[in-house]
């Protein structure tokens, strides 16, 4: 049947409470180091969630998550309804990706993707029809109906990665480990990049929709308890998550305002005092972490029948005009989306997708929004910067008394700038969670993530070569053999 999804939280105060959940009371932890940067984010958090306007094309790349991307099931000229499957799950480590709105299929090529190098990737280019008309849904009123593989193959088709930034494919974490038995199931509302307030509207607006989707996940990972952890810089946040957990024994644990608390391992610091050891996940000792935005999704997926074809990111920065957070189509280019809201170029234009942190500039204003886009940052050269040229290193060590992950940063940048990736790997290289706390407090200006971030993508490249030349020599013996 053809479903036209309700756009309100309303029903959400109806959906089923797992009595699975049990209350904690929680003294909380601090984790190493961290910094306090400026927030900024009253410029965005002041209106109501808008809705964009379908743009007259969507550009929608292949690979919006980690791990393999999609794989193309429809073809040029092809028509599409919105919500139909384009693209599907390549894999375990993958999501599918659908339709934004009904249109033409008008191409399957190149195009350039929201990456820090500017690179290209395979996209799917549709041409909107303006008719906005749904595929077939399948909603479903009680989940608790549903069993866990079911909710689990539910979010998988639904295409639903994490939005908090890392995209990594929800399903997978919907998957209890065999060893080791959830005990702690943790929403991060921290959002504590500085600009960025999707979460926080999210929260306020559509507390009820948080909390139902975080019931879906409890259902699936039947934990000990349930926590929310989220700084004490938003206060109206709180209030809603206070009044849409009455009746639950959800904990809403407010926690006090520092970058990088709303990095997972962070957070569970806080929030648990355990410590996530090197090369481990949070699952391994018995947690898993979901993003506001994505238990949102799940709810949706869950309730509703609807795939991920929407986010809410956040427009920001002195060069907007109408700044806050908007739910844009996924694969709207990003020029057309900030012209609607009074973006103003200049000779110099930055684009910073994501905060001023973690994010990274653009290298083509056209580039898509996708599915871990929480934030278009537009600013001014008076308001944020230009870095000054890089000194030399003078060995202080502000960057390890900064450092979250508690590395050593001045060593991993040698070996970095050295191209000893040997040394960088047994330093812990992939422990770095590219915060820039390191870079923040560097009285020499030393982009030290770029050289984190070029390391660990050499590496990788570095095995992928290996590995295809492994499979070549298999090959090849076996035919000799």
């Amino acid at each position: 049947m053809n479903v036209s999804p309700s756009n309100t939280s309303s029903e959400a105060k109806t959906m089923p409470v797992s009595s699975k959940i049990i209350a904690s009371t929680r003294k909380l932890a601090d984790f190493h180091g961290g910094i306090h940067p400026q927030e900024m984010k009253s410029l965005s958090n002041q209106t109501a969630i808008s809705q964009a306007a379908i743009p007259p094309k969507l550009v929608l790349p292949l690979q919006q998550h980690i791990g393999k991307a999609s794989s193309v099931i429809v073809e040029v000229g092809q028509q599409v309804l919105k919500g139909e499957k384009l693209a599907d799950a390549d894999g375990l480590i993958s999501v599918a990706l659908h339709a934004p709105t009904s249109g033409l299929i008008e191409s399957i090529s190149e195009q350039a993707i929201a990456h820090p190098s500017g690179q290209s990737d395979l996209c799917i280019t549709l041409i909107p029809d303006n008719k906005d008309q749904w595929c077939s849904l399948e909603p479903c009123v009680d989940y608790l109906q549903l069993s866990a593989s079911d909710i689990q193959a539910r979010v998988r088709d639904a295409g639903i990665a994490g939005m908090g930034g890392a995209g990594f494919p929800t399903n997978v974490k919907l998957l209890p480990p065999k060893h080791n038995k959830i005990e702690t199931l943790i929403l991060n509302a921290a959002e504590c990049e500085p600009y960025i307030t999707s979460d926080d509207r999210l929260i306020r607006e559509r507390a009820d929709e948080v909390i139902a989707g975080m019931q879906i996940v409890a259902s699936v990972l039947q934990p000990t308890e349930c926590l929310i952890g989220i700084e004490d810089n938003k206060p109206e946040a709180i209030s809603a998550l206070r009044e849409a957990i009455k009746g639950t024994n959800v904990e809403v644990c407010v926690i006090p305002t520092k970058y990088p608390s709303g990095g997972e391992k962070q957070l569970i610091k806080v929030l648990t005092n355990k410590e996530v050891p090197s090369g481990k996940i949070p699952a391994d000792i018995g947690i898993v972490c979901q993003n506001v935005g994505t238990v949102t999704a799940i709810y949706r997926a869950i309730r509703f029948g609807e795939p991920l074809i929407s986010r809410i990111t956040t427009l920001t920065g002195l060069q907007v005009q109408q700044r806050g957070n908007v739910e844009v189509l996924l694969g709207t280019p990003i020029n057309w989306l900030l012209s609607q809201y009074g973006y103003q170029p200049t000779k110099k234009e930055r684009l910073i997708m994501g905060g001023p942190m973690m994010g990274f500039t653009l290298h083509h204003a056209d580039t898509p929004i996708v599915k871990t886009s929480n934030c278009i940052l537009a600013p001014n050269e008076t308001e944020l910067a230009l870095a000054p040229p890089a000194q030399a290193c003078i060995r202080c060590g502000l960057c390890a008394d900064a450092c979250p992950a508690e590395l050593l940063p001045q060593q991993l940048y040698w070996f970095s700038r050295a191209q000893e990736y040997e040394k960088a790997e047994h330093h812990n290289l992939f422990d770095c969670i590219e915060c820039g706390a390191c870079s923040f407090v560097c009285p020499s200006s030393i982009p030290l993530v770029q050289y984190y971030r070029h390391a660990k993508g050499e590496i990788k490249h570095q095995r992928a070569d290996q590995q295809k030349s492994d499979q070549a020599r298999v090959r090849f013996e076996a035919r000799q053999q």
